[in-house]
Formats: C-alpha cells, sequence, structure tokens
C-alpha cells in the first residue's frame, strides 16, 4: 500500500509575517498553543493549520513556523510505520538523512528529513 502526505509546513525565519501572509493569501487560521519539536520552530512559534482548508473539507494539515536561525523550506511529510526505517531505506536508495528521528515532546509523533538524489527535502512522520 503506498505511503500518503500527511502534513505540510512552510518554515522561515519570520514565522510570524509568513503565518500574516498566507492568512491574507488563504484565509488559513493559525493555532500556536500546540507543542512542536524545536528541530522544526522555536516553541510557541509554530502555527498549526487545520487539516480542512476548504468548504468541502478537502485539505492537509500543515503548519507555519520556524524562527531567527531556521533554514527556509516548505516540506510535505509522508506518513510511514517506522521513521527510522524510512530513513534507512531512503538512504540505501540514495537519499540524504538530514534530521531524526526526533520525537516531538508531549505528542506521540516521531517526524525525520531527508533530501532525495536530487536533495529535494522531504519528510517522514509516524505516530509512536
Amino acid at each position: 500500500m503506498a505511503q500518503a502526505v500527511v502534513h505540510f509546513e512552510i518554515i522561515g525565519n519570520d514565522p510570524v509575517r509568513l503565518r500574516s501572509y498566507y492568512s491574507d493569501l488563504f484565509g488559513w487560521e493559525f493555532d500556536t498553543s500546540g507543542p512542536v519539536s524545536a528541530a522544526v520552530s522555536q516553541p510557541g512559534n509554530y502555527g498549526f493549520v487545520e487539516p480542512n482548508t476548504t468548504s468541502d473539507g478537502v485539505g492537509i494539515p500543515g503548519g507555519v513556523g520556524g524562527g531567527t536561525g531556521y533554514d527556509s523550506h516548505v516540506i510535505f511529510y509522508v506518513g510511514v510505520p517506522d521513521v527510522e526505517a524510512a530513513l534507512q531505506k531512503a538512504e540505501s536508495l540514495g537519499g540524504t538523512r538530514r534530521m531524526g528521528p526526533d520525537q516531538t515532546l508531549g505528542r506521540p509523533l516521531v517526524i525525520g528529513h531527508f533530501t532525495d538524489p536530487e536533495g529535494h527535502l522531504i519528510g517522514l512522520a509516524s505516530t509512536a
């Protein structure tokens, strides 16, 4: 069975400005109260977007965060049963591990990042 895209992120140096931009552009509403891995964003500076982004309920959950010192990028996460196993497989196929596995404090979520053979950053996510 193929793995689905389960989350997206937009990370930058000024997440407050980015959230304002995407709120004005797309009408997104953000919740900054949830915990997130410090490897992804400054604590309290990550805004989750609910998955129902259209009137017909279609959408993928995501978030906008980061902060000073975080590399700006856009990434999507693929849901996998085991982040470590998926990172090892990505490496065996020519990818490069960039982060993880990393567990988010207070949440049953494990994440990892890798780049594909052409350097595209891809995320992996699993519930622990």
